[in-house]
């Protein structure tokens, strides 16, 4: 297979990392909650419960929805190997090297990465992983040469590969790419490909979406919407066309989430109808390569 490199500058899409963290902070994630003070400081960072805002309950526990369900796929695995792409400020590699001892691999771009290896010290007073390990590695997803290595630092066995708001930052042909990489490293060694960003076009608008005027720049800037699929049916056919198939789809219980009885306070039930029908919109896959 040729190797393909990489094109684009991503460092424009730093920003919402931060954004996603603010709003996983009213959330019982692992150290969402740390990780959005620390984002703040010295500004204090206090959840407003009450807060009456559309926009932002609907978003919620679609985030920590979609962070979930990456856990429940990845939990039935039982993965000594796992590498995280585009994390952003997440710290889901924290919670596994701790809990479930595993060799765990998290990347970003470069200046994300560098604040989260402050934050870590933070987070962690004692360079103990229980039996895990962790690191905290700079990398371009699209990049092949950089992805190969880090792919290297783990022993021989089974990789997991896990995104969570990758996908929505690449155009068709980045897909390819990415996909192309992501097929060679688990051919060669075993393993799965979990990803949550199975998004269908236009949700804001099905949902009714207002978001901030920064917001809606960035994600015009972005191209989200037009980089999301159109259809569940599209988007199989696509992963099928790049030699994946589908092995499971997770299923969730949103009314067990953290944020959902938040949620149920603040809306009325025309929106509380509209949010529940448009979990139709987004959906968690892992991914075999075949």
């Amino acid at each position: 297979m040729e190797q393909q490199t990489f094109q684009r500058n991503f460092t424009s899409v730093s920003p919402s990392a931060r954004w996603m963290m603010l709003w996983k902070g009213y959330t019982d994630i692992p150290y969402a909650r740390e990780v959005a003070e620390l984002l703040e400081y010295p500004n204090p960072y206090v959840p407003d419960f009450k807060r009456r805002d559309y926009t932002f309950w609907a978003s919620t526990p679609g985030l920590e929805g979609r962070y979930r369900s990456i856990d429940l796929l990845l939990n039935e695995l039982d993965s000594p190997n796992i590498l995280e792409l585009s994390s952003g400020y997440s710290f889901r590699s924290l919670d596994f090297a701790r809990q479930k001892g595993v060799h765990y691999i998290d990347t970003d771009l470069p200046e994300v990465i560098a604040v989260r290896k402050e934050f870590l010290h933070k987070l962690v007073k004692e360079d103990s992983f229980g039996g895990g390990k962790l690191e905290l590695l700079p990398l371009n997803a699209l990049d092949e040469n950089a992805f190969r290595k880090i792919a290297d630092h783990f022993p021989l066995g089974e990789v997991t590969i896990v995104n969570e708001g990758l996908l929505g930052y690449l155009n068709h042909k980045e897909k390819e790419q990415l996909c192309s990489i992501i097929h060679a490293v688990l051919k060669e060694r075993g393993g799965y490909w979990i990803t949550a960003d199975i998004h269908l076009r236009n949700f804001a608008t099905k949902l009714g979406l207002q978001y901030s005027e920064e917001v809606r720049k960035f994600n015009e800037q972005q191209q989200t919407n037009e980089n999301n699929f159109e259809s569940f049916r599209q988007a199989e056919l696509f992963f099928n066309s790049m030699g994946f198939v589908i092995d499971k789809v997770a299923k969730l219980k949103y009314s067990e989430l953290s944020s959902f009885k938040f949620m149920i306070r603040s809306l009325t039930l025309r929106q509380l109808f509209k949010v529940r029908k448009g979990r139709e919109i987004q959906a968690t896959w892992r991914l075999r390569a075949v």
